[in-house]
């Protein structure tokens, strides 16, 4: 039975890596994902003058709850949302002023829901180019807290970004959010600040967090549920077996679920403690399946439903339109490439089963997106002949990828 070792959750580790800086003396984590996107946040915490150590499996963070430890940064945030979102919310809490800016695909993601709500908190927050994108500078002062109104329907980073500075502030943090998508997020963003002494209590649409800071703490970094979605759906489509260690029934990450998803198609599916098995029975079923919680994984979802035996219909997806690349589009257009019949709506995509001959193989348009490649790269484990245009854009969280997958396509 084949076990996979998943990288570290790329979320988790950037949720630690924002309260290991935070926190009152330094904080261990264990096992962290190694990769672009939290190489590039690591490297934003050390500019801002954060000291971290490595070893081989851990990293060493000495927290500094006053704020940066430097009055003047530039801050360069590659390619990742959680950096470009949570560092300048990180350093509103400190006093200087900060630079940040990122890469032209970041540029492009929204942030003006974040801005408003850190200038309602009075954080002295512009943008240089366009109003609501990067680059940005920070004059910081410390943020007292009080009340404050988010819209959270474009991405939970917003709010998890407030809910961490929450504990930072002065005042702590009264937070009304107007609409919420990816809420699994927000509970993972909300367990871990417990694990470094903060509790977050919610009255409805409003979350409250006390001020007083967090507490250094040794702590491990689950494996990736969204990369663990690639190889589950390998099993499914390949009637092989995979387990995943590490991800269990105590997982913070809300993207479990996706396994929920391939059991309806008719996989059989085994969630232990402290691992999850998939083990594909050579029948995949069509669905209809709403994944505003889990959106991370629908394009893993699109790359194996032209093996369903009906339609696969994916609803409340619209914010995946403004993730690394309009993942919505970018789906259909590659499963066209495929040869298989695709419609799309603002919110929604229907795939229908693949037509005799088809899928054919063709080159997979990666647009810069990790999880278009590793979602295409399932199919292309039935379907001869798929390649990418940019295999190496998997760098963003998972730099071994194409090697594991290999290693597993043998075993499968």
């Amino acid at each position: 039975m084949p076990e996979v070792a998943i990288p570290g959750s790329k979320s988790i580790t950037a949720r630690a890596l924002f309260l290991a800086a935070a926190a009152d003396g330094v904080t261990t984590l264990v096992r962290p994902l190694r990769s672009d996107d939290t190489e590039g946040f690591a490297e934003g915490l050390t500019r801002l003058g954060h000291r971290i150590g490595r070893t081989p499996d851990t990293w060493q963070v000495d927290g500094r709850p006053q704020g940066p430890a430097v009055t003047e940064a530039d801050v360069h945030c590659r390619d990742g949302a959680t950096t470009a979102r949570f560092l300048p919310t990180l350093a509103a809490a400190g006093h200087g002023t900060y630079r940040f800016d990122a890469s032209p695909q970041m540029r492009r993601r929204p942030l003006l829901p974040l801005t408003r709500a850190l200038r309602e908190l009075g954080v002295d927050l512009r943008h240089e180019e366009q109003e609501g994108h990067h680059p940005l500078t920070v004059r910081a002062a410390g943020v007292r807290g009080g009340e404050v109104t988010l819209d959270a329907g474009q991405s939970s980073q917003y709010l998890t970004a407030l809910l961490l500075l929450g504990p930072l502030t002065r005042d702590g943090l009264r937070i009304t959010v107007t609409d919420l998508v990816s809420a699994p997020y927000v509970e993972i963003t909300i367990a871990m600040m417990r694990a470094f002494g903060v509790e977050v209590s919610r009255e409805g649409d409003v979350f409250v967090v006390p001020p007083g800071g967090y507490r250094a703490t040794t702590y491990a970094v689950e494996p990736d549920a969204s990369t663990a979605s690639y190889f589950f759906a390998a099993a499914a489509v390949t009637g092989g077996e995979v387990t995943v260690p590490g991800l269990g029934a105590g997982a913070l990450q809300g993207d479990l679920g996706f396994v929920d998803v391939l059991r309806r198609m008719g996989a059989q599916v085994s969630v232990g403690a402290v691992a999850t098995t998939v083990r594909g029975t050579g029948e995949l079923r069509g669905v209809t399946v709403n994944m505003r919680d889990i959106s991370d994984t629908m394009p893993t979802l699109a790359a194996i439903a032209p093996f369903a035996s009906g339609p696969v219909r994916i609803e409340d997806v619209a914010n995946t339109r403004v993730k690394e690349c309009d993942r919505l589009e970018a789906c259909a257009e590659n499963l066209r490439r495929l040869g298989v019949a695709v419609t799309t709506g603002p919110d929604w995509i229907e795939i229908r089963p693949a037509a005799e001959g088809a899928p054919v193989g063709a080159e997979i348009k990666s647009y810069g997106d990790h999880r278009i490649v590793m979602s295409f790269a399932v199919t292309g484990l039935r379907v001869p002949g798929v390649s990418f245009d940019d295999p190496g854009c998997v760098r963003k969280t998972f730099p071994g990828f194409h090697e594991e997958f290999a290693a597993l396509r043998a075993r499968l």
